[in-house]
This record gives structure tokens, C-alpha cells and sequence, in this order.
């Protein structure tokens, strides 16, 4: 497997679009961030869970182009990272709206073998290069309360909570989850 040094990190290209769609993104986690509303706002609170909730994300069926190759949509992108054997070990996909210089995190996924490894902090680093050739003036992305250890990632990221919607998800497989907004400043 190697480390994350000895990965290759590009562009995604068309022919990687199969095993971007069947990277495992699914996550276990024993503890979630309860959601909490007051007369003010809002507070989360890390509260264990028992049994750990293992949670696998529905197929995304809109398929309207991931951006991952050149030429399309100059805006957005697609990155991966390989690992020595040549596999797909994780990716993210971005989406710049010049109207408010957000860069959007659409998705990461690192896939479990190179969890834990900083597969996650280098797409980002990435997306943050992109972020500041488009002139981007912060970065932002949504998880649900329930991802604890992506929430736990992005903050070691330097990202912090910025927003919640409670109505997100319902109607979805994910009804009764919240949706949490995080963002960090794009120097």
C-alpha cells in the first residue's frame, strides 16, 4: 500500500469513473453529534452509540458529470489519489461558485484500507490549490451529524461549523439525520 508520499494524486480521468463509483465510502462509527435546537441556535453534543452505526450512502443516480475530465466544466474538478498498486484510494470532487468565491466540497471518499493515512488531507490540499487558482475565498462542505469520524477529520483540517439543516435529508434514506455545514478560510 505505501503512504500517502508515495501516491499519485492528478486529475481523474474518464476511465476512472468505474472505480470512483465503486469506491467503498460506507463508515462505521461508535459515537454522532447530537443535534440540539435552543431559543438561539443550535449546539451539538458527541454522544456514544451502542451498537456502532455503519452507515453505506445510496448509489447517487443523477450522474450529470463529475467535471473529472479536461474541457469539461473549467469550474469543477475530480481528484484522486492511487496507491502504488495503482488503485483508487480516495477522491474528491469540487465545485467553485464564483458568484460567492465558495469552493464546495461535492464529495470525498477515502477508501478503508488508506483511512487513517492522510488520503483525505492531501485531496484536500489539492482542492485547496484549485480553490485559490479560481480565487476562492473559503472552502465548504456538508456531513451528517452522524459521520463523527469525518467531522472529527475535518476539524483537524481546520474546518469549523458554519450551519445545520434539519430538513435535508428527510424524505431520503438518511431521514432523521441533520446535516452539518463546515468551512474554513482559503488563504
Amino acid at each position: 500500500m505505501g503512504t500517502v508520499d508515495d501516491m499519485e494524486f492528478r486529475t481523474a480521468r474518464p476511465e476512472d469513473t468505474e472505480a470512483i463509483e465503486a469506491l467503498d465510502g460506507s463508515f462505521t462509527t461508535r459515537t454522532i453529534f447530537r443535534v440540539t435546537g435552543t431559543e438561539h441556535g443550535f449546539t451539538l453534543q458527541e454522544i456514544p452509540v451502542h451498537p456502532p452505526i455503519h452507515k453505506v450512502f445510496p448509489a447517487d443516480n443523477s450522474d450529470d458529470g463529475d467535471g473529472s475530465a479536461a474541457g469539461e466544466d473549467p469550474d469543477s474538478r475530480t481528484f484522486v489519489a492511487l496507491g502504488t498498486d495503482g488503485r483508487l484510494a480516495g477522491f474528491a470532487a469540487v465545485s467553485y461558485a464564483p458568484w460567492n468565491r465558495r469552493l464546495v466540497i461535492d464529495d470525498l471518499e477515502v477508501a478503508p484500507p488508506y483511512r487513517g493515512q492522510g488520503v483525505g488531507r492531501a485531496l484536500i490540499g489539492h482542492a485547496a490549490e484549485f480553490a485559490r487558482e479560481r480565487g476562492a475565498g473559503h472552502i465548504w462542505l456538508e456531513v451528517t451529524n452522524i459521520n463523527a469520524p469525518a467531522i472529527h477529520a475535518y476539524r483537524r483540517m481546520g474546518f469549523t461549523f458554519c450551519g445545520l439543516d434539519t430538513t435535508l435529508y428527510t424524505g431520503t434514506p438518511s431521514s432523521g439525520e441533520q446535516a452539518l455545514y463546515m468551512s474554513k478560510p482559503c488563504p
